[in-house]
């Protein structure tokens, strides 16, 4: 089976996710980064192409270059991934999409809810292959949640509890990643709750089944002199009726990447934590506890069909990552691949920041939460 061709948008050197997205990529043999736009100054840009082994010629100054470029190979990209600050991923996508090639953008959608609409009305309009990487969706133990969810082994879903504490930003933000995160003309009307609130927002949507359709929100910035929110409280109401409740925040110290959610239903409750994601328990109603194992007999299709290693063999971020591009690589060869966030998540995702954002700062109360 012949790789498919990257081109790369982003993730020059000093970079975190770029080197992330190349490593998840390629995990799996189906694809190969050959060509990008690493930066916006050449010499960065080169320097990125060394680091990544791919070809100096390859590495291009600006987007039209690389699409006029890429476009007369017989060995073109195939498609990009959109890894740069969230200020970048609308013009980034609207280029891809106009030299007809799919895209794989790094979350959230875009920096703001009108340029979201825009690009959606790209997209639809291209009809292309286009992903989200919503990574927490790509752990196998995730999507056993979600399967288990389904089949009914909560009952009906009454309570959802998500947590996504860091503590990096606890202090006055210094160097490339921290920096861009908290200038909105980069992150764009969210700090936090566009950073680490969204992947929350969409991992309880995921799991659960169950749509958001309003909330009640507390965004707080912290640090003094910073422009966006660094710490969030956010209620919610779920289609089905149940309540829920979001807690991120970027100002906790001693915290790391402790994402972890809980839900509870009429028959059982169920809990993951992504710092130990090859566990998953499960609580019956009489006090009966199940740990379901990464890599198990337990798993059902959907966790199995993306799992690598036997049992004891821990699998983690990157491999989440990567079973999103093994998805999209499937969607690209018009395979199905229903659980790869897509358009319609990236949407709900902006909403959610958006919705949050203004009701803090009206001081609303309960708002629609409407896509």
């Amino acid at each position: 089976m012949q790789r498919l061709r990257m081109g790369m948008i982003g993730g020059g050197p000093g970079a975190f996710i770029g080197p992330v997205h190349r490593y998840a990529a390629e995990m799996d043999r189906e694809i190969e980064l050959v060509a990008g736009v690493f930066s916006s100054d050449a010499a960065r840009g080169k320097a990125a192409a060394d680091v990544y082994r791919v070809d100096p010629e390859r590495a291009y100054p600006t987007l039209e270059a690389m699409f006029a470029a890429e476009r007369e190979r017989a060995d073109g990209i195939d498609f990009v991934a959109i890894v740069s600050p969230n200020h970048h991923h609308l013009p980034a996508a609207r280029a891809a999409l106009a030299a007809g090639l799919p895209v794989m953008t790094d979350k959230p959608l875009t920096a703001t809810l009108d340029e979201a609409d825009e690009l959606a009305g790209l997209v639809r309009a291209a009809r292309l292959p286009f992903g989200v990487t919503y990574t927490y969706s790509g752990y196998p133990l995730v999507r056993e949640a979600r399967a288990r969810v389904a089949s009914g082994a909560l009952g009906t879903v009454r309570k959802i509890v998500v947590e996504y504490p860091q503590g990096w930003l606890a202090t006055e933000a210094t160097g490339k990643q921290a920096e861009w995160r908290v200038d909105p003309a980069r992150a764009g009307l969210g700090g936090c709750i566009g950073d680490i609130g969204v992947h929350a927002f969409h991992l309880a949507e995921f799991i659960s089944g169950l749509k958001v359709v309003s909330l009640l929100a507390d965004l707080g910035t912290v640090v003094p002199g910073r422009a966006l929110d660094d710490d969030c409280t956010v209620l919610l109401r779920f289609d089905n009726g149940a309540r829920g409740v979001l807690l991120a925040s970027q100002i906790e110290v001693g915290e790391r990447n402790g994402l972890r959610i809980r839900l509870y239903g009429d028959r059982g409750g169920l809990a993951w934590r992504q710092e130990t994601p090859n566990m998953l328990e499960l609580t019956k109603l009489d006090g009966r506890t199940e740990i379901v194992h990464a890599g198990s007999g337990q798993l059902g299709p959907d966790a199995l069909a993306r799992t690598r290693t036997p049992a004891g063999h821990p699998e983690g971020y990157l491999e989440a990552f990567a079973n999103l591009y093994r998805d999209f690589a499937a969607q690209l060869r018009g395979e199905p691949a229903p659980l790869l966030p897509g358009l319609d998540d990236g949407l709900r995702g902006m909403a959610f920041i958006a919705t949050a954002v203004s009701a803090s700062r009206a001081g609303a109360g309960w708002v629609p939460l409407t896509v």
